[in-house]
Formats: C-alpha cells, sequence, structure tokens
C-alpha cells in the first residue's frame, strides 16, 4: 500500500534569526493540529524551554512561536514533502527537499543550525552550502521513538545556547 504524501509547514523564521532548528517532516498529529512537534511524547518543546529558559510547553502555541521569535530562534523542516504511511522517519519515500540554501542565506544572523534527528541531518547537510561562521549540529531527536532519555538529551540540546549568547 502506498504512502500518503505530506507536506510540511512554512518556515517559523524571521531576518533576526540566530538558531535555526530543522526537523524531517512533521508527523500525523502535527499535521491535523497545524502546529510544529504537537504530539503529547514528544519533547521538543521541553528540551528548547530548557535551552531558552522559558516554559515553552506550557505556553499556548501562538506563545511559543512568538517567544521563539523574540529568542531569534527559527524552526522549519529540511523535506518540503514526502509520501509516508505513519509518523515514523524511517517511513519517508519519496522524499522532496526544501531550498535550505535559499533561506539561509536570507538570515544575516544567522549562527547555528541544528538537525532534530537523524534523518532531518542526513537529507538537510546535503542541502546546505559551504558555510563560514555558522556552526552546523546534530541533535539527538526529540521524538519519543528515539528512547534516550531526556536528560541525556537536554546534555547534547544545551550546545544551542552558544547561537543565542548577545556578543
Amino acid at each position: 500500500m502506498p504512502g500518503v504524501r505530506h507536506t510540511s509547514f512554512a518556515p517559523h523564521v524571521a531576518p533576526d534569526t540566530r538558531l535555526l532548528i530543522l526537523g524531517s517532516l512533521p508527523g500525523a498529529r502535527s499535521l491535523a493540529a497545524r502546529q510544529y512537534y504537537a504530539h503529547p511524547t514528544n519533547q521538543f518543546w521541553r528540551l528548547l524551554g530548557e535551552v531558552a529558559g522559558r516554559p515553552l510547553a506550557d505556553m499556548p502555541y501562538d506563545d511559543r512561536l512568538a517567544a521563539l521569535r523574540e529568542a531569534k530562534v527559527g524552526l522549519w523542516d529540511v523535506i518540503r514533502s514526502a509520501e509516508r504511511r505513519t509518523s515514523s522517519d524511517s517511513r519517508i519515500r519519496e522524499a522532496e527537499a526544501h531550498d535550505l540554501a535559499a533561506l539561509v542565506a536570507g538570515l544575516p544572523e544567522l549562527r547555528m543550525i541544528a538537525f532534530n534527528g537523524g534523518k532531518a541531518a542526513a537529507i538537510g547537510r546535503k542541502q546546505l552550502p559551504p558555510l563560514k561562521d555558522i556552526a552546523i549540529v546534530d541533535l539527538p531527536s526529540s521524538s519519543a521513538a528515539n528512547t534516550r532519555g531526556f536528560s541525556a538529551k537536554l546534555e547534547r540540546w544545551r550546545q544551542l545556547r552558544q547561537a543565542l549568547v548577545n556578543e
């Protein structure tokens, strides 16, 4: 049985974005809710809340996005559209990538690009041009499918703070 074709969201970025976090493709729950990382077991909002020093997981969605914009954090996905029968990244087929190079070219304050999970990194790194003075970080996925504990994930996610400090 073929998968259903899914399309990702528009980027949530501003010209002063310093940290860009890229996932693979929103899962079924996120697509239905039209919200990044909407599945209740996904640890994204808790992890990023710890990084940004804000209770993102406790906020309404629109307030989360406003807090990210204020913190100079952008969100997007590396896949524009793909076929998938379930929300698992391992089920992604026929992926069409976003033009990450064009997005990055329009973010003059960008300091760091972080890939949320292995699939995002594998696809996203191929889409980027050579970058000067922009750190690239591969993170453990915030998905509950990644069974690494929250504290172990957070240890790696804390490195994102480097992009958010004022210099």
